[in-house]
């Protein structure tokens, strides 16, 4: 990946003033000191920043080589961060990643996402011109070695259904993107937390890093809601909350504390 669009990234994520903290404001209402986190699709970790200042313990995953050069040069060092080069899926293996030189941000390991997104305007200037291989875990392998999260975002352009099938058990809460030009994929992920448990979704258009006015929905409101949209609407993320109380803030699904001195490339 050529340097100049991580340049590009690094500044968009980092150089924007007072964006981690208004980060962090937005995601002290989801995490609390000692909760344990996965940042699935890391890429340059700003949420780890956002999250490390709210005192939770991260897994961070990501797949690009070159972002977790900067991943490990900036956060390998922290105790409540371990770091993995890996994607996600709903098996273990080895897939091909679509690698945009220009725009590392949207990697993909989805051809089929990449055919949908291509036609939008704001796509029109993009190019996935370079691939390579890279491991697949899942997130079940995640827990297993880890704990359950209490919090888990996914947003891995266009496989975040994949990642799903990737788990057996219901997460506390987590958040996947959605993208109207390719809204099957986020149909999808609701009809997947369906099968987990009772879940209630709520959305943040954009940038905006705000839940919408409207307050949770059930699968069958942000179904309908996700449905109304064009392609050409912004995109943004959906946040699924169970609400089986039992399993929302339970420190006894974690199972190991994160040993600070093992980290994983």
């Amino acid at each position: 990946i050529p340097y100049y669009g991580l340049f590009r990234s690094i500044l968009r994520y980092y150089g924007i003033p007072f964006r981690i903290q208004r980060l962090t404001n937005f995601y002290a209402q989801f995490i609390r000191p000692g909760d344990l986190c996965f940042d699935i699709g890391s890429h340059l970790g700003n949420r780890i920043l956002a999250w490390s200042r709210l005192g939770a313990r991260i897994v961070a995953v990501e797949p690009q080589p070159m972002a977790m050069k900067f991943l490990n040069k900036v956060y390998r060092n922290r105790p409540n961060v371990i770091l993995i080069e890996s994607a996600l899926g709903s098996e273990t293996g080895n897939k091909t990643l679509f690698l945009n030189p220009q725009n590392p941000t949207i990697a993909t390991l989805s051809p089929d996402w990449i055919t949908k997104v291509s036609h939008l305007p704001s796509f029109s200037n993009e190019r996935w011109s370079t691939t390579t291989t890279v491991p697949v875990t899942t997130l079940n392998a995640l827990i297993t070695q880890y704990g359950q999260p209490s919090f888990c975002k996914i947003d891995v352009e266009g496989f975040e259904h994949e990642v799903l099938k990737g788990v057996d058990r219901p997460l506390a809460c987590l958040s996947f993107e959605y993208i109207p030009a390719a809204i099957e994929t986020a149909l999808a992920c609701i009809s997947q937390l369906a099968c987990l448990g009772d879940y209630r979704f709520q959305r943040s258009i954009g940038e905006k890093l705000s839940l919408s006015r409207a307050g949770w929905l059930s699968g069958e409101q942000m179904t309908t809601w996700l449905k109304s949209l064009s392609p050409e609407d912004p995109s943004g993320d959906i946040y699924a909350r169970l609400e089986e109380r039992s399993h929302v803030r339970n420190r006894n699904h974690i199972i190991h504390p994160l040993p600070g001195s093992q980290k994983e490339r």
